[in-house]
């Protein structure tokens, strides 16, 4: 059961354990918001560390270390650049989600 539910439907029955899990973690990603500004300046553009920390007014080092985790979770991509990683959003899921997010907490 890995599609999506439509809205105002219930689920004919809960995913497995497994799934519910990871779906969890990917919740627990989204819960810094340091990393939460880093997927807003990819909305779009692709950025490298020191671009991305100084439009989130953190350091590269802690950029670094979020990007590491937004990696893992499959919501960042990067690809190398001459000497520099260049970063941008996995997916449309990712810029979905964020969009849909925002929109609910303006509620």
């Amino acid at each position: 059961m890995c599609e999506g539910i439509p809205v105002g439907e219930s689920p004919e029955e809960l995913p497995d354990e497994e799934l519910l899990y990871d779906l969890a973690d990917l919740f627990k990603v989204f819960s810094d918001t340091t990393r939460i500004k880093i997927l807003f300046c990819l909305m779009g553009r692709d950025l490298c560390v020191a671009d991305i920390a100084d439009e989130t007014g953190t350091t590269q080092s802690a950029v670094s270390h979020q990007l590491r985790t937004l990696k893992q979770a499959h919501l960042v991509k990067c690809e190398r650049d001459g000497r520099n990683v260049v970063y941008s959003l996995a997916d449309d899921h990712v810029y979905t989600m964020l969009n849909v997010g925002l929109s609910h907490v303006c509620e």
